[in-house]
């Protein structure tokens, strides 16, 4: 029986995928008590690699989107630390997110907002969280996002 985050997640269509491997010597995701740090995911979604620099061949819309799939990639890396049972997420803490931009690129905040908003889609208030919305003058494989987590589990 799905759970109610699960549930939610259904609602808007959204299908988690099996939380990425590490790419290196590195583990996704360490917890500490009830806290999970999820290590940075990048903008992979089911169609591959989100690639693009903001401000040169990547519009707003575009980067938010791939701050989505960044974070879409971040839940499922948090239901692995549940052992399956992402019922168990009680909050978003903070966010970092990294954005693949020029040197002339501000909106950085716009950019990650798509993945605060689906946060809070998903979790209402307990997805709301302290955040850092940064530029980068590159990312692993080109990537337009990644962004790194900070949960709070059961």
């Amino acid at each position: 029986m799905a759970g109610k985050i699960e549930t939610r997640l259904a609602e808007l269509g959204v299908t988690l995928p099996q939380a990425p491997a590490p790419a290196a010597n590195y583990v996704p995701f360490v917890r500490s008590g009830n806290t999970v740090y999820v290590s940075g995911q990048i903008s992979q979604g089911p169609g591959g690699l989100i690639v693009g620099k903001l401000g040169a061949d990547m519009d707003v819309p575009a980067g938010a989107a791939a701050a989505r799939i960044c974070a879409i990639n971040l839940l499922a890396q948090v239901k692995a630390a549940c052992d399956g049972d992402l019922d168990r997420l009680r909050r978003v803490l903070k966010l970092t997110g990294f954005v693949n931009s020029t040197a002339d690129f501000t909106d950085q905040p716009k950019v990650i907002n798509g993945a605060s908003d689906f946060f809070v889609e998903v979790l209402g208030d307990a997805g709301r969280h302290a955040r850092s919305a940064v530029s980068a003058a590159a990312l692993p494989l080109g990537v337009a996002v990644e962004i790194e987590g900070i949960f709070e589990i059961a």
